[in-house]
């Protein structure tokens, strides 16, 4: 069984889902595979420890802190390859942005191959079941184009701004194509 709760941030209400020791889910109003990866029935009970974590975690988030993503027990479902992709994307840095073309490089020289899809790491990031703790938004595309956020090109750009993202670079809104 899974527990769930809500609560309200800067960038919409967000959605907190645990198997009850967990974080097992965070997904903004309106995003993309909104709880996609539950594999079984929620039940609302706001009251499970990791939801109180998971606030204060996102309180000192969103007041400007960089709190750490091992300061709350993460439990996202997916394969070996999606685990893999979400573990790097835990590993990028406050105020930085990665490109998949880096994660895809990145995973091949772990695997020993000669190079990996970029394209699967985009589909591995877009479905990133708990968003801004596991940071799917800081990652963009090669050229520099802030595409593939399931919540929003909007939600992305406002939670890199927070972040201090210099988003006056080589950062930008493409024309089209901006959620995987």
């Amino acid at each position: 069984m899974y527990y769930s709760t809500t609560c309200s941030s800067p960038v919409g209400m967000l959605t907190l889902a645990s198997d009850g020791n967990n974080l097992t889910g965070l997904w903004i109003e309106g995003q993309k595979y909104h709880g996609n990866t539950m594999a079984g029935e929620m039940v609302e009970n706001k009251e499970i420890p990791v939801f109180e974590r998971t606030r204060k975690w996102l309180d000192n988030y969103f007041a400007g802190g960089k709190p750490a993503v091992s300061e709350i027990p993460l439990a996202p479902a997916g394969g070996e390859f999606r685990q893999e992709v979400w573990k790097i994307l835990c590993q990028i840095p406050y105020g930085s942005v990665i490109t998949y073309g880096d994660i895809a490089k990145l995973i091949a020289e772990k695997r020993n191959r000669p190079g990996m899809s970029g394209q699967a790491v985009g589909g591995a990031v877009g479905h990133n079941p708990i968003s801004i703790i596991i940071p799917c938004h800081r990652v963009v595309g090669s050229n520099g184009s802030l595409t593939g956020y399931a919540a929003g090109i909007d939600k992305k750009i406002q939670l890199l701004k927070l972040e201090g993202v210099d988003m006056s670079s080589s950062l930008f809104v493409p024309k089209k194509g901006t959620a995987i």
